[in-house]
């Protein structure tokens, strides 16, 4: 059975993010190479991935380099840094600037499907969000605080110790949270 996986906010090749988020690489080349294998190490050939857009501030060869080397089928889920995806546009199955993913999951309630909304940005209410829909996010590069009464958090690298993470992994995330429908305790008149 093939694993969905949800990332965001890589930024390969790009020298300053080592110093913008304080991250604990010495050299853009150690980064990017810990970031391939972190990746690689959890994601298998055939594997779902929606990535979550900012993948990369290069050259477009290095970019192609770098895709190549990751496992998986890619979905690209554009941000505010994706010149260098966007020119490799064939190595994606496909490019945008937001979805709407719905996932069959057995053990929900309805045993159908958990709706997730995939967008680079953080959200305060989306599509389905007073119904138990997701909302997965980058950009914030951990800064942002996560709101247990919302379900929606930050998949971006720089909050899970630079891997992707699972549906599996995002599930678990959001059944701590203490979010509750907004019209479950009204009384009717």
């Amino acid at each position: 059975m093939n694993t969905i996986f949800f990332t965001s906010d890589h930024h390969f090749g790009h020298a300053n993010i080592i110093r913008f988020c304080n991250r604990p690489f010495e050299t853009v080349e150690q980064m990017n190479q810990v970031m391939i294998e972190r990746w690689n190490e959890k994601v298998k050939a055939n594997d779902m991935v929606y990535h979550l857009e900012d993948l990369g501030l290069t050259n477009r060869e290095n970019m192609a380099e770098i895709i190549d080397q990751l496992n998986g089928k890619i979905h690209l889920v554009t941000g505010n840094h994706e010149g260098a995806a966007l020119s490799n546009k064939k190595k994606f199955q496909w490019v945008k600037d937001y979805y709407e993913l719905k996932v069959k999951d057995e053990t929900l309630k309805n045993g159908v499907q958990q709706r997730i909304i995939l967008f680079h940005y953080a959200m305060r209410v989306w599509n389905g969000s007073h119904r138990g829909t997701w909302q997965l996010y980058g950009h914030s590069h951990g800064e942002l605080p996560d709101l247990q009464d919302q379900l929606a958090f930050d998949v971006g690298v720089d909050s899970h110790d630079f891997y992707p993470i699972s549906y599996e992994e995002v599930k678990a995330i959001m059944k701590q949270k203490t979010w509750t429908p907004p019209f479950e305790n009204q009384v009717t008149v």
